[in-house]
């Protein structure tokens, strides 16, 4: 799996389309998380999916 980096730009504008939350950048898995909705969006081909039904649910620890 090749990591793409995502513009730190975009990453300040992004925010969780459930919570209107921060969101982290996982570089290893390619997704950005937010904690506060316990879901991770998938980054395709550089291009983040801000959709709630193409997130993975995160497990409770």
């Amino acid at each position: 799996m090749s990591t793409t980096m995502v513009d730190p730009k975009l990453l300040e504008i992004l925010v969780c389309p459930l919570t209107k939350g921060p969101l982290r950048y996982d570089a290893e898995q390619q997704e950005l998380i937010s904690d506060q909705a316990r879901l991770a969006y998938p980054i395709r081909d550089g291009i983040p999916i801000m959709l709630v039904d193409e997130a993975r649910r995160l497990d409770q620890d």
